[in-house]
């Protein structure tokens, strides 16, 4: 009887301790912040500019995953530093969905993962440590990087340090990013040749073309330039940088898609042009040809919207997003000032030849009519000088297209959209008019 208990009361022991066991929590693989932690104080301090911008690098998470390891010193430049002391287009350049990872080694640029007091930091000799973007700061006597530190040991924390700088803190790879970006020089660094002219009277290239002015335009329309329809021949993928090595339309294609995954919100866009058409691939051979184009990309809210049957004739999803672009580079700006000057304005369409009409509505720019109609929602989400993308809240249809179902008593009769046969086929018809059987 004795032993029936103590074997009892062993398991009693051990089921015990295994509840407690489970029941506490793992401190290894947890990384949440208590009350006084560093980061905390940062969000409540006066350093709101420093804050906010952490905040939109989405660096909370990698933040506090540091502090759960070890301690972290952050050297925060006055507010207005940020706000009055910065070059404004650096600060756009900065808050650009695009540029995202640029504002995030900024950031960490801050960021030491060591604590670091005053007394650490008032040595005479030159100490570099190494910071969370991986770059070195250079500390002497009460500076970093030759900005004084003007607040040491501002806040402190058991998990980490601030202490307030005059300035901002410019690591060189951003500011070689933002020197590119402005001056376009990864895209413009060689001046475009003008393309062939062509007759408008036989549309056949001229045996010598004339020169063209060094930046001007290319000559021949953007719809003629464009690819062939499905029934002819699929569209040819653009070389890296074109045959001319002019722009590299194939990247910067990629960089905007990529702007629009990241931007969140129009995947549905962002598919079609990759997976259920090859109008990424076409676009990014006519951006390397040196044509510009403007996108209005609907969200995918909108393009939930779209019906089987809208989706469902040959060639439909191209024939849509043809109807969203542009060939001409419009921001947000420039389309608003032109309607609120011209009233009513219609802009060619890579769906020749419907016209995008816009107006000024509610103080933004609005697109098509009636039912149909889409207003300006995400504005300037990707501009680079050549390749422009506008979001907008509604799928555009041109306006004899506009999905309003008409039924007569007898039957429905169905029409669908004629292929658009090549610039080749359309010649050889002129030429030799009835001896080819797709000419009739």
């Amino acid at each position: 009887m004795e032993g029936v208990s103590n074997l009892l009361f062993s398991l009693l022991l051990l089921t015990a301790s295994s509840i407690s066991t489970t029941a506490l929590p793992d401190k290894t693989g947890s990384s949440q912040i208590n009350s006084n932690s560093v980061l905390v104080a940062l969000l409540d301090s006066h350093y709101t500019e420093l804050a906010e911008l952490v905040e939109k690098a989405l660096l909370l998470q990698t933040l506090e995953e540091a502090v759960g390891q070890h301690n972290i010193t952050i050297f925060a430049p006055r507010n207005e530093a940020l706000e009055r002391n910065i070059d404004p287009e650096f600060k756009s350049f900065l808050l650009q969905p695009k540029n995202l990872k640029s504002l995030q080694t900024l950031l960490m640029f801050h960021i030491l993962p060591k604590r670091l007091t005053s007394t650490h930091l008032s040595a005479s000799s030159v100490v570099s440590h190494r910071s969370l973007s991986n770059d070195h700061l250079q500390f002497t006597a009460g500076k970093v990087n030759s900005a004084v530190i003007t607040r040491p040991d501002d806040v402190t924390r058991p998990d980490g340090v601030i202490h307030g700088i005059e300035r901002l803190l410019i690591p060189r790879s951003v500011q070689e990013d933002f020197n590119r970006r402005r001056n376009l020089r990864s895209i413009s660094a060689v001046l475009p040749e003008g393309a062939p002219e062509v007759d408008p009277r036989t549309h056949r290239l001229k045996k010598k073309p004339a020169p063209v002015p060094a930046g001007a335009p290319p000559v021949l329309p953007i719809h003629d330039a464009m690819s062939p329809g499905p029934s002819l021949a699929p569209a040819p993928a653009p070389g890296p940088g074109g045959p001319r090595h002019h722009f590299n339309g194939e990247a910067q294609v990629k960089d905007f898609i990529h702007t629009l995954l990241h931007y969140g919100g129009y995947n549905e866009m962002a598919d079609i042009l990759v997976n259920l058409t090859s109008l990424a691939t076409e676009m990014g051979r006519l951006v390397s040809e040196g044509y510009v184009l403007t996108v209005l990309a609907p969200n995918d809210e909108a393009m939930a919207k779209l019906t089987t049957d809208q989706l469902s004739e040959p060639g439909a999803p191209e024939q849509i997003m043809y109807y969203h672009i542009i060939p001409e580079y419009q921001t947000e700006e420039s389309m608003y000032n032109s309607v609120r000057r011209f009233g009513k304005i219609r802009y060619d369409s890579l769906r020749f030849p419907h016209k995008v009409e816009a107006q000024e509505a509610d103080g933004s720019v609005k697109f098509g009519h009636g039912d149909g109609s889409a207003y300006l929602f995400d504005p300037d989400i990707y501009t680079d000088g050549r390749i422009s993308v506008q979001g907008i809240d509604g799928v555009l249809f041109p306006e004899e297209e506009t999905p309003v179902e008409k039924k007569s008593v007898g039957s429905v009769v169905k029409t669908t959209a004629k292929p658009r046969r090549g610039k080749l086929m359309e010649v050889a018809c002129r030429m030799f008019g009835s001896q080819f059987h797709t000419c009739q």
